[in-house]
């Protein structure tokens, strides 16, 4: 990707992506997300094969979330803020190596 890229997606270089990282960081702790939860492993088949050499720790506490994520969601309800606390939404455990 050119330099160019990279810096508009910086959000150490550009005050609207930091912007949008912080709101999307808000939106995914009120449900107690984290951004790879996002990832669909039906739809990208590189995310199926990451989440099978995945830990099964791991990919039951991801499964978790989003059954939690799902039921809120239905309720019209966030989690509350003293759980939201120990959710890290911008940590990422479906990395590149």
């Amino acid at each position: 990707m050119s330099s160019f890229l990279q810096s508009l997606i910086d959000p150490k270089k550009n005050w609207f992506a930091l912007q949008h990282m912080k709101v999307l960081s808000k939106r995914l702790r009120n449900y107690g997300l984290r951004y790879d939860d996002l990832y669909d492993p039906y739809y990208d088949l590189d995310v199926k094969e990451a989440l099978n050499r995945l830990p099964r720790q791991i990919v039951d506490a991801r499964h978790q979330r989003l059954k939690r994520a799902m039921d809120l969601s239905m309720k019209h309800q966030y989690l509350p803020n003293d759980l939201q606390v120990y959710c890290f939404s911008i940590s990422t455990f479906l990395t590149i190596f």
